[in-house]
């Protein structure tokens, strides 16, 4: 199946979509069977998500809608991307950008950011999102490593840029948007200068697109790089989680198909789970550059007609406890909802399905290899808690040390096979770390002696296969931890807290212990109201934590293994978190390790 034209998805669509477009029976096999990679030569993410729109027929279609609050949203079409990001492209160009120079974008949801990823993968050069939230160390690590020539930041990050500019040397020109301009080296002002159109550059698909750097949640970073024929990769993944995405197996130039997610367009979930797949069949994608909450998530998608959606499950929750019943308030319109970044848990599941009204497609994927696992409740049945099956086109499985399958409910590595059912190479492989060769060798790592380019690829991240296939969340494999000599996964845990009123969100590590070796351990995050009333006490909350933490200890008992339940509860306003969303249990556990340590040096003394 060729990129253009819709035609990745067309044959399962035709094979698979029921007359009346609501499935009764489980088509995932037959979708699985019948799809299959068709991959041009020459591949251009540019001219899939823009260049190819901007024509005389689709021209003046929505791409970019600005939503402001207290203020009218900002329409760009598809024909005012294209005409921006040429006038940037000649602009970088005369600034000495060439084909395979990184280029650092450092801007939040907005029409320029989209503008920027347009203009230099046009070019052939490679884009590097970066996150406005990150501080001077995090930046000048990213832009060393990479060796960017130019960054295009607005007011955002623009402080931050300059701060570490003396210490990237190869950092030659950093181009100011909005109310930056005129803080950096030159100003770039969409729709200011001459039309003309950017010569395209024949990129291949399997050349470098996009660096984009983990988020290093289990040590230093690391630059994934991602081709072209990635976005091609994903777009199976991105139709059947969004269940089709008003796709109706012949073209979608009539869709009513709006997009809009949180994440962050510097990041993978953002960029290659929201912002790409949306532009890549024409749609509009709402951009906000705004501090999320459960009203604003509400009263934006009410306003701009949203009727799919890439919600992390922190985002879920905090809906969830702020309203329970949100239909009352809310006149919803979602069509598809996907989830990703941690595991969704049958309680946010049941909140989805029941009070916004769509079930939510749980996804799994990593910047390396995205969109590989997951739902599409239109097609194949969702089961509460689990991860889902492998998209069409990816041949997943769980495996052991050796590269073996595991048997049905033994956990083990996700994994994905370098070729499909077919044979056929799978496009959605990243090409391997930034300068770090050994990283890369070790992600493609077979303990079987099976040669990399034919094996697995190891995710890093446990699960358990059941009999029917779906796949059940364990844990990043250095989440996982021995308590008193039982396996715990935190997720489990987590997820039953959760179902507790007073818990707005969890998180499980484990506490060292001289004697058991680890004790199952719960940061806690209160509910607003109950956090409230934790508050009043001024400072006496002793009793009120004793209380509590009883309760949730007794939760816990009644739902799961007697083993599972947290023997200490830590009451935080807020869990670290990545800028993806993400819970960092790596930062607690690392804090429990350091705490252990200056108990023993105490003992000792």
């Amino acid at each position: 199946m060729k990129h253009g034209q819709n035609k990745v998805i067309k044959r399962a669509s035709q094979a698979a979509l029921p007359a009346n477009g609501i499935a009764r029976v489980d088509h995932y096999h037959a979708l699985h069977q019948g799809f299959g990679w068709q991959v041009d030569e020459f591949f251009n993410i540019a001219q899939a998500c823009c260049g190819r729109w901007a024509k005389a027929e689709t021209q003046h279609s929505p791409a970019i809608r600005t939503y402001q609050t207290g203020a009218t949203t900002l329409v760009h079409s598809y024909a005012q991307l294209q005409q921006a990001a040429d006038l940037l492209s000649y602009q970088l160009k005369a600034l000495g950008v060439t084909r395979g120079d990184r280029v650092a974008i450092v801007m939040p949801q907005r029409f320029e950011t989209a503008v920027a990823f347009m203009a230099v993968l046009q070019m052939g050069a490679i884009a590097m999102p970066l996150s406005m939230l990150f501080g001077p160390e995090a930046l000048a690590f990213r832009l060393q490593d990479s060796g960017a020539v130019l960054a295009v930041a607005d007011e955002s990050a623009i402080e931050s840029l300059l701060a570490v500019r003396g210490e990237c040397p190869q950092l030659l020109h950093i181009v100011a948007v909005g109310a930056a301009c005129g803080r950096g080296d030159s100003d770039f002002v969409a729709g200011v200068g001459k039309p003309r159109a950017f010569k395209l550059a024949q990129t291949r698909a399997d050349e470098a697109a996009i660096l984009i750097y983990t988020s290093g949640t289990t040590g230093q970073p690391k630059g994934a790089l991602i081709p072209h024929r990635a976005l091609i990769g994903n777009l199976s993944g991105f139709v059947c989680s969004q269940n089709w995405f008003g796709f109706d197996g012949q073209d979608n130039a009539h869709s009513d198909a709006v997009f809009w997610s949180p994440a962050d367009w510097a990041w993978t979930g953002g960029l290659m789970d929201a912002l790409l797949p949306t532009l890549y069949f024409g749609r509009p994608i709402v951009a906000f550059n705004g501090r999320f909450s459960p009203k604003l998530a509400f009263e934006l998608m009410v306003s701009e007609g949203v009727t799919h959606s890439f919600l992390f499950p922190t985002a879920l929750k905090a809906m969830m406890k702020a309203y329970p019943a949100p239909r009352k308030d809310f006149a919803l319109g979602l069509q598809g909802l996907m989830s990703a970044g941690e595991a969704v848990g049958d309680a946010v599941f049941d909140y989805c399905r029941d009070q916004l009204g769509v079930v939510v497609n749980e996804m799994f994927g990593q910047t390396e290899i995205n969109y590989v696992v997951g739902n599409c409740d239109r097609f194949w049945p969702a089961r509460p808690g689990s991860m889902g099956k492998g998209y069409p086109g990816h041949l997943v499985a769980v495996i052991d040390e050796d590269g073996l399958e595991c048997a049905v409910g033994v956990p083990g590595d996700v994994a994905v096979r370098r070729h499909d059912i077919h044979g056929d190479l799978d496009p959605i492989f990243f090409l391997g770390y930034w300068n770090n060769p050994a990283a890369t060798e070790a992600k493609f790592a077979n303990a079987s002696g099976e040669k990399s380019e034919s094996g697995w690829c190891r995710t890093g991240d446990l699960a358990r296969r059941d009999a029917d296939g779906y796949l059940w969340y364990e844990g990043r494999a250095d989440d996982v931890f021995k308590a008193a000599g039982y396996r715990i996964g935190p997720g489990e845990i987590e997820n039953c807290l959760v179902k507790h009123a007073a818990v707005a969100n969890a998180a499980v590590v484990p506490k060292p212990d001289s004697e058991r070796g680890a004790l199952v351990k719960a940061y806690v995050v209160l509910s607003p109201q109950h956090a409230a009333a934790r508050a009043q006490l001024v400072g006496d909350t002793v009793s009120f934590d004793t209380a509590l933490t009883q309760q949730l200890q007794s939760h816990v008992k009644a739902m799961l293994a007697p083993y599972e339940y947290p023997k200490e509860i830590e009451f935080l306003d807020a869990l670290p978190m990545t800028t993806t969303g993400k819970v960092q249990r790596r930062v607690l556990r690392l804090q429990e390790e350091a705490r252990f340590a200056a108990r023993m040096a105490r003992a000792s003394i």
